[in-house]
């Protein structure tokens, strides 16, 4: 009985991603990115948005890693 010939595998066609498709997801991860450079930058600070220490105190290595000032 004969073996066929080994074939090799062919890649699969890479399809380009257009900006229009790309767009809202580069505005979510920019909004998310400022938030969470609020919360850690300037909450609990002059301009709080909620009240109490909590949100210092999550994210109290974050501000000194970052070089943000918090006492």
């Amino acid at each position: 009985m004969a073996h066929p010939a080994p074939v090799a595998p062919t890649a699969p066609a890479i399809t380009p991603i257009s900006l229009k498709s790309l767009a809202p997801w580069a505005i979510l991860v920019g909004l998310l990115a400022l938030t969470l450079l609020y919360f850690v930058g300037a909450e609990q600070g002059a301009t709080a948005a909620l009240s109490g220490a909590g949100v210092h105190e999550w994210v109290h290595d974050a501000r000194h890693l970052l070089g943000f000032p918090c006492h």
